[in-house]
């Protein structure tokens, strides 16, 4: 399960995704998530289904990856169904079974809102699977840089986001060499309920504790060894710069907020 995680995960290929402009894909992140939250009509998942199958495609994002990322949020997924299908009540009633009643607007409630994750995480997962944690970083720090009038620090808080999506899968990795080697001293993660098998994680805490404190303090030493002091006169070897393609990632978003918000409108 643990490998199943794709946040923070970069999948080196070249695509038209890839040589997109950080910002624009930061932009367009932002723009997807809230679309998402703006459909409130079952059907009109359709558009936002078929714009991020085609941003997998143009990505060329294996679609068996994209479906993983799903696994460890099932349990989430199964709980969010089931509390919108038995407890939310409406008009019109479809099954009853003794005191339990389904009613029709308490199942598309729970269909839009499992469908709001299964899309909020599949879509979001595109932006680290298509961006390097380094390129990452100066989009956010360009994105944030007007900020700096306010003394925002812009060029450490992109740091530290990209940092700790870069060690996400340096954590599940360690994680997951800590879980074989005390299986293989015998601890049983598989079997049991739910709350025997999170007891049996308490265990694998304390090494992977001190292991990201130990990472933590070797990253820290190697940026002090290169005399890292922030953002202040830092040069480029690469220089951000928008192009026509990004123009067009752009457009196909206004594209799906105008299929997303058309039938409301003309309602």
């Amino acid at each position: 399960m643990l490998r199943d995680i794709t946040l923070g995960q970069y999948y080196p290929v070249d695509s038209p995704v890839h040589r997109l402009d950080p910002r624009t894909k930061v932009i367009l992140t932002f723009l997807y998530i809230i679309a998402v939250f703006l459909v409130g009509n079952l059907w009109l998942y359709l558009p936002v289904a078929a714009y991020l199958a085609f941003a997998t495609w143009m990505a060329r994002l294996p679609a068996g990856m994209m479906l993983r990322s799903l696994r460890p949020m099932r349990v989430l997924l199964v709980i969010t169904f089931v509390l919108n299908l038995f407890f939310f009540s409406g008009a019109q009633e479809l099954v009853r079974i003794g005191s339990i009643v389904i009613w029709r607007e308490g199942l598309l409630n729970a269909l839009i809102f499992t469908f709001r994750l299964i899309f909020l995480v599949t879509g979001s997962s595109i932006l680290t699977l298509t961006t390097a944690p380094v390129t990452l970083t100066d989009g956010l720090e360009r994105l944030a840089s007007p900020l700096r009038i306010i003394r925002f620090p812009a060029h450490e808080m992109a740091m530290m986001m990209t940092i700790a999506l870069r060690f996400i899968p340096t954590l599940i990795e360690e994680a997951d060499k800590i879980m074989k080697a005390q299986t293989a001293r015998g601890a049983d993660f598989e079997t049991g309920n739910l709350m025997a098998r999170a007891r049996a994680m308490i265990p694998l805490l304390v090494p992977l504790f001190i292991s990201a404190f130990r990472r933590a303090g070797d990253l820290a030493m190697a940026m002090e060894a290169r005399c890292y002091r922030g953002g202040e006169g830092r040069t480029r070897l690469h220089q951000l710069k928008y192009g026509r393609r990004d123009a067009l990632a752009l457009l196909s978003m206004l594209a799906l907020y105008l299929m997303i918000l058309l039938p409301g409108w003309l309602a």
